[in-house]
């Protein structure tokens, strides 16, 4: 069994160096063009260096992608996550199924080549094709739910610049637009996806796709509820200023309440901590000393 898996990763790395030497084939060529005519020849920077190898790396995992067998609706749950994990390039989701092959092997080979895996190798190899094959999901999600964490927090400064651009003499799709801008440095995220329903609108999509459109790419309640808002405004035709600063206002109650809710919470968060390894440590200090007196003074009394 030894000798067979040895055999596999041994193939496995012949063909990981044959597609790495076929993706540098434009490398390769420039430096030979550079050679017989060193007057066009171009200094590489070290940042040109790495994004052409991380194309080189992600033309390798792609290759992968076509291993895992997947329907239609799986695909596009998957590409929704990615969305939402701020990850648009076609790319990504070949990127992603050729991880979840490559992982496993890397892991099988790491198990392999450390000696892990001579205890029990049924059961090492097993958890490793499995965890491999769950890492980029659990990868994933956790992106995710640090860029919504991201969103929520941003969410009322963004909504605080709406308002004034708003109040400004400008509409909603320019003060969009200006937000965006304005934005860039301080809150990059919401003012990529500020940046995206811009150029929705721009193209002809209606205001309230667009912002629906957004509500989908988060996938966050608190976004739901502004998009509701923002429809139910100029469908009603009530100010859009006084709805985004009630709903901004609302997000900041709400924050300081989950604040106060957590500060709640530490109390009896704290207790396990204490009972487990601060009291045993006082104990220690504060008893041990008399318990050693104690044993001096029984074996004294005793003769022992």
């Amino acid at each position: 069994m030894g000798v067979a898996i040895a055999s596999f990763f041994a193939v496995f790395l012949l063909v990981l160096s044959g597609g790495l030497l076929v993706f540098y084939r434009e490398t390769i060529q420039a430096r030979i063009s550079s050679a017989i005519n060193p007057q066009v020849k171009q200094q590489k920077t070290l940042k040109t260096t790495i994004l052409d190898t991380r194309n080189v790396l992600e033309g390798v995992v792609e290759r992968f992608e076509k291993v895992i067998p997947r329907s239609e609706a799986e695909v596009s749950v998957v590409q929704q996550r990615l969305i939402r994990a701020g990850f648009r390039e076609d790319s990504t989701l070949k990127i992603f199924y050729g991880a979840k092959v490559i992982t496993p092997l890397f892991l099988c080979l790491i198990a392999m080549v450390s000696g892990f895996a001579r205890q029990n190798p049924f059961f090492i190899y097993i958890a490793c094709l499995g965890l491999g094959f769950l890492a980029p999901d659990f990868w994933l999600g956790r992106q995710i739910k640090n860029r919504q964490t991201k969103i929520r927090r941003g969410l009322p400064d963004v909504l605080d610049m709406l308002v004034i651009c708003v109040e400004a003499g400008l509409s909603l799709d320019q003060a969009t637009a200006r937000t965006a801008e304005e934005l860039r440095q301080s809150q990059p995220i919401l003012s990529d996806e500020l940046g995206v329903v811009a150029l929705e609108q721009r193209a002809g999509s209606a205001r309230s796709e667009a912002w629906k459109h957004l509500a989908d790419r988060t996938g966050l309640d608190i976004v739901r509820n502004l998009v509701s808002m923002l429809v139910q405004s100029e469908q009603f035709g009530t100010s859009i200023a006084k709805t985004l600063r009630v709903h901004s206002d609302t997000l900041r109650t709400k924050r300081v309440q989950e604040i106060e809710e957590k500060a709640a919470k530490l109390s009896v968060k704290l207790l396990f901590p204490l009972v487990l390894f601060i009291f045993p440590s006082l104990f220690v200090v504060v008893l041990g000393p008399a318990v050693i007196l104690m044993a001096d003074s029984f074996k004294s009394l005793f003769g022992h």
